[in-house]
């Protein structure tokens, strides 16, 4: 039966990268938001320590933890003073990993004895395209087989961690959209050694204000060739390869969303106990309190459907409603706390200083991506109320 019940394990967990996390100041993580530069240092340490590896298996060198474990990493890694940045920066190996060792050859899998070293990053995903945005199936980024190898062209944006990234999961299509019959047919996955691609890949960086220190780019690929034993699962299945793990980031996220809106909320509950105008301590006042506890009730709400999705994905049962369910509780719960803090610091929430705005402004990106809300409440409606499709 499912239990939230935290184990001697998750808690050494918890200590471990919260020790970690302490390392790097406020400070640090202002001035990588000002200068827009990735946290170098502080992904070079999760790297030094293991935790870019916590989810591979043992036998390829990593610390064999499920995603409740990869989850828990996450969480406080965003409870932090680096919040969504934190996580944020990491969080693409877990899901990256995930897949590869899930679906990888032994070829591919040569990779993550060395991922779990820390010694390679699986940081990049590219699944995005302008013309397809939520519509995976449209993409058009073409791979084209020749002889032992692929010649892949296309366009990709939105894709985070590039330039920071020694390998990249590549979502391209082997058959064309117009020629399949059924529309999730034909697309296939690849493993792309950044390294090696040379001027294959032209990455352009679209700016954004959300969350400044983890690059977004725009890929430009022109006849990229990849290895065939880099095709990660089958041909053409790639898509199901897809559903079947990205249940797993749906977890993750939430566990991220959950950590920054405690974090932020205790971060508001200290400045009302202290903050004194009209004679006493704003938090006396309903209007501040009450959205609070809202606020509060919310995440731990969140919380147990976070908890409850990672208990069936890592038992090996059905849990795409629930991964959602997760996300779609724990990215409203966080957007709403973050909000309610910059309400209860007043002028010092929008301060550069105090940190909350750039909490604010990060947490409105998981209200979009990497699965809109609307997607989600489509998912639910026609999967689990059984209406008709809508998309």
């Amino acid at each position: 039966m499912y239990t939230q019940a935290q184990t001697e394990e998750h808690m050494m967990i918890r200590k471990a990268v919260r020790e970690l996390a302490s390392k790097y100041p406020p400070e640090y993580w202002r001035m990588k938001d000002e200068r827009r530069e990735y946290p170098e240092e502080f992904i070079r340490e999760l790297m030094r320590e293991g935790w870019m590896g916590v989810n591979i298996p043992a036998e390829y060198g990593g610390a064999g933890y499920k995603i409740t474990e990869a989850s828990i990493v996450l969480e406080e890694l965003s409870a932090t003073s680096g919040g969504l940045s934190a996580s944020g920066a990491a969080h693409a190996s877990f899901f990256n990993v995930t897949i590869l060792t899930k679906y990888g050859n032994e070829e591919c899998k040569k990779y993550l004895p060395k991922i779990a070293k820390g010694e390679l990053r699986f940081q990049a995903l590219a699944i995005t395209e302008q013309s397809a945005g939520f519509d995976t199936p449209r993409i058009s980024t073409l791979a084209v087989k020749r002889g032992g190898e692929y010649v892949i062209n296309g366009r990709k944006v939105f894709i985070s961690r590039v330039k920071h990234s020694d390998l990249m999961l590549l979502v391209a299509r082997t058959t064309p959209y117009s020629e399949v019959k059924r529309r999730t047919d034909g697309i296939t996955l690849f493993l792309v050694d950044l390294r090696k691609a040379n001027d294959s890949i032209t990455v352009r960086e679209i700016p954004n204000n959300v969350r400044r220190m983890v690059d977004t780019n725009e890929l430009i690929i022109e006849n990229l060739v990849v290895p065939e034993n880099h095709v990660i699962g089958e041909v053409g299945k790639g898509f199901y390869h897809l559903l079947e793990v990205v249940n797993a980031e749906r977890i993750e996220i939430a566990a991220e969303c959950i950590g920054l809106g405690r974090y932020v909320i205790s971060r508001a509950v200290e400045y009302a106990k202290n903050r004194v105008v009209f004679d006493r301590p704003i938090g006396m006042n309903q209007a501040i309190a009450h959205p609070l506890a809202e606020a509060y009730m919310r995440l731990e709400a969140a919380d147990l459907m976070r908890y409850k999705a990672a208990h069936l994905y890592d038992s090996g049962l059905p849990c795409g409603a629930e991964a959602n369910m997760a996300k779609y509780l724990a990215a409203e719960a966080c957007y709403y706390a973050c909000d309610r803090a910059v309400q209860t610091l007043g002028g010092y929430g929008l301060s550069v200083e105090t940190d909350i705005e750039r909490f604010w402004r990060e947490s409105r990106l998981y209200i979009l991506a990497p699965i809109s809300q609307e997607m989600i409440l489509n998912y639910l409606s026609h999967n689990i109320l059984g209406l008709p499709k809508s998309y």
